[in-house]
């Protein structure tokens, strides 16, 4: 079993930056990829960005250019730096573990991006 925990969501004015973090714990060796989602009022989820064990990263084209995905395996922790934030960006975003068989999913952190 994996626990997913986010943090770092706030409130930004457009053109800021921001990070957030997945902790992962429990049998975390059991992790493949990694990735980071996230969810619009009235919007279906979308994936924003993704992250192998190996460091390959891939990014949804809104996101790419403005977003970096990263991995510290010694701390299990997944991180995500947002640049050049717009209203857009407006969402809950959410951390998913992909295991041999199952995701697991973090309860989400809200990110608002507004003047």
């Amino acid at each position: 079993q994996v626990q997913l925990v986010e943090s770092g969501g706030g409130l930004v004015q457009p053109g800021g930056s921001l990070r957030l973090s997945c902790a992962a714990s429990g049998s975390t060796f059991n992790i493949y990829n990694m990735g980071w989602y996230r969810q619009a009022p009235g919007k279906q989820r979308e994936l924003v960005a993704t992250i192998t064990r190996r460091g390959s990263t891939n990014y949804a084209h809104s996101v790419e250019g403005r977003f970096s995905i990263s991995r510290d395996e010694a701390k299990s922790t997944m991180y995500l730096q947002m640049n050049s934030l717009n209203p857009e960006d407006t969402a809950v975003y959410y951390c998913e573990a992909d295991l041999i068989a199952t995701p697991f999913w973090g309860q989400g952190t809200q990110v608002t991006v507004s003047s």
